[in-house]
């Protein structure tokens, strides 16, 4: 599952983790949310599910507001070590740029499907009811919708 990760990366070049043996805790499954400075300024969503990091590039801020639907990239799986990755990946690497931690916390998976996934975060900044769907929009067939789900 990890192998597309490393194919991209020289880890001797980056400072960003190698996968290693990390166990994955499924009672208490990790999200973090990435400010990604790369070519575009962008955050990456990354959920703990099935012992990696699925994750999701979005071009703009993650929002609370549940009228406000982001488009999310899906993007290939990262090591669990990443959840905690900050620091500069150097010119000529791939997604050469700054990461910083924008959010972190657990999250409960609510409903998982191949084209819908809903999950309750707990975090610094977004707490709720979240939803993944995914669509058909643009070229490829990794685009999603990404926002806050409205309280019932």
């Amino acid at each position: 599952m990890i192998e597309e990760y490393s194919k991209k990366r020289d880890f001797e070049k980056t400072p960003e983790p190698s996968p290693s043996s990390r166990k994955s805790e499924p009672e208490n499954p990790v999200y973090v949310i990435q400010k990604h400075n790369a070519s575009k300024l962008h955050y990456d969503l990354r959920l703990e599910i099935n012992g990696v990091l699925k994750s999701w590039a979005i071009p703009k801020e993650p929002s609370k507001n549940p009228d406000v639907k982001r488009l999310a990239i899906q993007t290939e799986d990262h090591p669990l070590e990443y959840a905690d990755f900050e620091g500069e990946i150097p010119e000529g690497q791939y997604g050469a740029g700054t990461v910083e931690i924008w959010d972190k916390g657990t999250f409960e998976p609510v409903k998982t499907e191949d084209k819908e996934i809903i999950f309750r975060l707990k975090g610094d900044k977004l707490e709720g009811d979240y939803v993944l769907i995914k669509t058909k929009y643009g070229k490829d067939k990794n685009s999603w919708l990404f926002f806050k789900k409205k309280n019932d």
